[in-house]
């Protein structure tokens, strides 16, 4: 693809961010409906969170084959395969009249909702270097950053309106739209020549040099960890806003809106910083902000018997803030590990994340869901341990620069990790 043909970045930016919005739209917009799904169908509480769960196993589970068909096929025909069945997925999920129905569908829109995320990842270093894929990165994550605000806030008014298959018809909508979108707006950023042939024995070796190497674990695991102090969180949002808070059906904006705003502010603070402050720098100042949002959480917690609003929620808005600061820095290390292999090393990462989220939805969240102070301390291990493989990896990587061999030297482009 010639610059020429190349949208511009924020176009580019507008279309990721959109591709990168409908997985977690298909995760926090049924939030307000999860009473009346259940009651409709039969499905306590429990049962209910498997509709979360499921959608992410299945979402990881097919996370480590979006990648590798994008550097085989094209960035472009993957991701409009995928929005196509996701939208026959989410009609699936509006027609369901069981709760195994529903399952199942929403197992089908897992397996199709990873396009957008992992192949616009790749997309994003196809056509960009360095600062500015950083730049573009962070602009992309500001608008996803949109959806976990807004979803919860949509479902509850289309629950308000009409029924709960409703939000499952709007999911429909934007998927289509996304679907036109792309159709017209973006072109190809991989062409045939930089293509690797779809083969499994030649796929599984390179998804076994990826799983290998020790920078690529360390990495991924700080960035999945760290992420899983906040999705504790939002897979426990019901649980949260309307037992811990004592909120209505219509009050998710008041713990979605300031988290995500945060989230939106440290993928500016990052865009805005590219090529000022030296990104593992910049990185250790997220995790920073991390460790400062855990301790506050808890003590917030410790001091009070009924949390409330605001203050309940401003801990994991500065969170996420960190987090953000911290995303495109890992995310875009690990891409320009493997530059043959972008799909299939951003099919590996998400994959991490993915099943990491999956175990926190239908697992822990459930277990660690019963009160503030118990859902602060889980959110508080999941930072500590995210920091504890950032700083063996930062370590690593001095150790590196003393004694480089080629692997390590080749991985310190652009963000020195």
């Amino acid at each position: 693809m010639t610059a020429a043909s190349r949208p511009s970045n924020r176009r580019l930016a507008l279309l990721l961010g959109g591709l990168a919005m409908f997985g977690p739209f298909s995760i926090d917009t049924i939030f307000p409906a999860f009473p009346r799904i259940g009651a409709d169908l039969g499905a306590g509480q429990a049962a209910m969170q498997q509709t979360i769960s499921v959608y992410l196993l299945a979402y990881a589970a097919m996370s480590v084959v979006h990648g590798p068909l994008s550097d085989a096929l094209g960035r472009r025909r993957v991701i409009l395969a995928g929005l196509v069945v996701f939208a026959l997925a989410s009609v699936g999920c509006a027609l369901s009249t069981s709760l195994p129905m529903l399952l199942a569908f929403r197992a089908l829109q897992g397996l199709s909702a990873g396009v957008g995320m992992i192949v616009g990842r790749a997309v994003i270093r196809d056509v960009l270097h360095g600062h500015d894929a950083q730049r573009l990165m962070s602009q992309v994550s500001m608008i996803f950053g949109i959806a976990p605000a807004i979803a919860p806030v949509i479902g509850g008014w289309l629950l308000g309106w009409g029924h709960w298959p409703d939000i499952f018809w709007f999911l429909t909508a934007f998927s289509v739209l996304l679907l036109l979108a792309v159709w017209r707006a973006l072109p190809e950023t991989h062409p045939p020549a930089a293509r690797l042939p779809l083969q499994a024995g030649p796929l599984l070796r390179g998804y076994l040099e990826i799983a290998r190497n020790p920078r690529f674990l360390r990495l991924s695991a700080a960035g999945a960890l760290n992420f899983g102090a906040l999705f504790l969180y939002i897979a426990s949002a019901p649980a949260f806003v309307l037992d811990m808070l004592r909120l209505g059906e219509r009050d998710f904006a008041w713990f979605f809106v300031p988290m995500i705003g945060g989230m939106m502010l440290g993928a500016f603070v990052s865009g805005r910083t590219a090529g000022r402050i030296d990104g593992q720098r910049l990185a250790s100042i997220g995790f920073l902000c991390c460790g400062i949002a855990a301790l506050a959480n808890i003590g917030y917690n410790l001091l009070v018997d009924v949390p409330t609003v605001p203050w309940a929620v401003l801990p994991m808005s500065f969170n996420a803030f960190g987090i953000a600061l911290v995303f495109p820095i890992i995310t875009l290390a690990i891409l320009d590990m493997f530059p043959r292999q972008r799909g299939s090393a951003s099919s590996l990462q998400a994959f991490g994340g993915l099943l990491l989220n999956a175990i926190i939805a239908g697992l822990l969240s459930p277990l660690l869901a019963v009160s503030g102070l118990v859902l602060a301390m889980g959110a508080a291990a999941f930072t500590l341990a995210g920091w504890l493989f950032w700083w063996w990896q930062t370590h690593a990587s001095r150790r590196a620069l003393r004694v480089p061999d080629v692997d390590e030297a080749a991985a310190l482009e652009p963000t020195d990790l």
